[in-house]
């Protein structure tokens, strides 16, 4: 096979994993910064990317226009993929995250369930691929801290069969 052949292989590998990933903001701020002549405005945003078979990344962003912030989170979020352990539709066991002031507790539940979650914490689930899963969030509700609480607890998710 020769060297042109071996790239455009990996090329269209790479596109298929691009066009298979799903997408979601999850918030969008307007900040403010004061300056000698008045305010200047910019926005945050925070994005979910996974590929629903147990990867998925978050990613923040921050420019004068949305759709900047919203592709510069959008790339952030596809280099902090990270996998994670699933049993079959669900996850092994229950599991508290924390991250700052945000704890968020994730329990394993029988197939048809649904996902029972918030916002943040639906967006990540949906990303990863979890069909049936119940949560709560126990501290701050802040849409940042409240996601990275949910990806550190997915982090410790580990299979009996790998212990």
């Amino acid at each position: 096979m020769s060297r042109i052949a071996k790239t455009r292989k990996k090329e269209n590998k790479f596109q298929e994993e691009q066009e298979t990933l799903t997408e979601k903001v999850v918030s969008i701020r307007r900040v403010a910064k004061v300056v000698k002549g008045g305010r200047r405005f910019s926005f945050n945003v925070v994005v979910v990317a996974g590929n629903g078979k147990g990867m998925a990344g978050i990613g923040f962003g921050k420019a004068n226009e949305i759709s900047a912030a919203i592709s510069k989170a959008l790339n952030h979020a596809k280099k902090s993929f990270v996998s994670i352990q699933m049993k079959e539709t669900s996850i092994p066991h229950e599991v508290i995250g924390k991250f700052k002031a945000g704890k968020v507790l994730l329990k394993p539940a029988s197939p048809g369930t649904g996902v029972i979650a918030g916002g943040a914490v639906r967006a990540i689930c949906e990303a990863f691929g979890i069909k049936d899963i119940l949560t709560k969030c126990l501290g701050s509700r802040n849409p940042i801290n409240v996601m990275k609480a949910t990806l550190m607890a997915l982090r410790e998710l580990r299979l009996y069969r790998k212990v």
